[in-house]
């Protein structure tokens, strides 16, 4: 690494403060060979481009997914030992579009959680009709707020528990 001077470049600091992250997690990216200093001050610092800056926000995304460092790192020793830009690239396409199908997924199931939640929430918004000193054990066969013809959703069924150990 060559010592540099130009007005683009950053330490470390301003590097961290750009990206969002301290210091230590540019130190360890740095450590896991994530992240490589573009040169060195006249003092020994290190020094950064906006390429970094690039190269952090897709750390984060990646991690966004679900990868951990480690993950990351052999994803990118395996990218890089592909003999071809054309054949790095397509790797990339893949694993980019599995990683969608894995997202759709996921946002499949949250709108289903979505969901539950809202019915969840309307039939609680039932409850508070009960006078106060009513026992908790009345809650499994609600008869009050609406209830009466309505099936519990599973997400208020759930917490019931018929045996004497845990009366809610």
């Amino acid at each position: 690494m060559s010592e540099v001077a130009a007005p683009n470049l950053m330490r470390i600091g301003a590097l961290a403060d750009k990206a969002g992250r301290t210091q230590r997690t540019l130190h360890f990216y740095e450590e896991l060979g994530l992240l490589t200093p573009v040169g060195r001050t006249k003092g020994g610092f290190r020094l950064y481009d906006q390429d970094s800056l690039v190269r952090i926000h897709w750390i984060t995304r990646l991690q966004d997914l679900g990868f951990s460092l480690p993950d990351i790192r052999e994803f990118l020793v395996a990218l890089r030992s592909a003999q071809s830009a054309p054949e790095m690239m397509k790797s990339l396409q893949a694993f980019y579009a599995q990683k969608r199908l894995d997202t759709q997924s996921m946002l499949a199931r949250l709108q289903a959680l979505d969901e539950e939640l809202v019915t969840a929430l309307d039939y609680l918004s039932g409850c508070h009709t009960c006078a106060p000193a009513t026992e908790k054990s009345a809650c499994s066969g609600c008869e009050t707020g609406g209830h009466a013809d309505i099936v519990a959703p599973p997400l208020v069924a759930g917490v019931h528990d018929r045996s004497p150990s845990m009366d809610l």
